[in-house]
């Protein structure tokens, strides 16, 4: 059995502060793999980040769903306080109470919590999917040199090094196509 996992689609990721973003149509693709599953009557769970630290999401009006992204009746919410999802929550309990073995993962932001959950997910025994332009990531200062890594960099580099080790990579329309 599968389920589709949408981490911290959140007001606050629409913070000018966070710096130039990637991927404009992420959440597009995320409406469209997230209708599929409802459709299919398919499993959906919602992480929802609240920190502890100063910061973006330790203010609740950026903790809020996205418009569109609200869940419904019946679907679970788990709320975290790091970048994984699986840290702090009972996810994993979920997942196996539940047989769950494959998981599709979408959401923000990529070389933070959408990698962190991958990767554990992985390391956990479960079957990653991780639909590639229906996540996105923010610019960030390279550590070395200051040069700021632009949005598209930082992406690919993260898309990079999940592909084969921790996830299956895939497009939104390939997604949708095969299965």
């Amino acid at each position: 059995m599968d389920a589709l996992v949408l981490i911290d689609v959140q007001k606050g990721f629409s913070n000018e502060d966070l710096g130039k973003r990637n991927n404009p149509n992420a959440e597009e693709n995320m409406l469209k793999i997230f209708e599929k599953f409802r459709k299919e009557k398919k499993k959906i769970i919602h992480i929802q980040h609240f920190s502890c630290e100063e910061g973006i999401f330790n203010r609740v009006e950026n903790t809020e769903f996205k418009k569109g992204f609200e869940p419904l009746d019946g679907e679970i919410i788990f709320q975290k306080k790091v970048n994984s999802a699986f840290i702090g929550t009972d996810l994993e309990k979920y997942l196996k109470e539940n047989e769950i073995t494959d998981i599709v993962i979408i959401g923000l932001t990529l070389p933070h919590c959408v990698s962190t959950t991958v990767r554990m997910a992985s390391n956990l025994g479960f079957k990653v999917i991780l639909i590639e332009d229906a996540t996105a990531s923010f610019e960030m200062k390279d550590y070395y040199t200051d040069r700021i890594l632009t949005a598209e960099e930082v992406h690919r580099f993260n898309i990079t090094v999940l592909n084969g080790e921790f996830a299956k990579i895939i497009k939104t329309e390939d997604f949708l196509k095969k299965y």
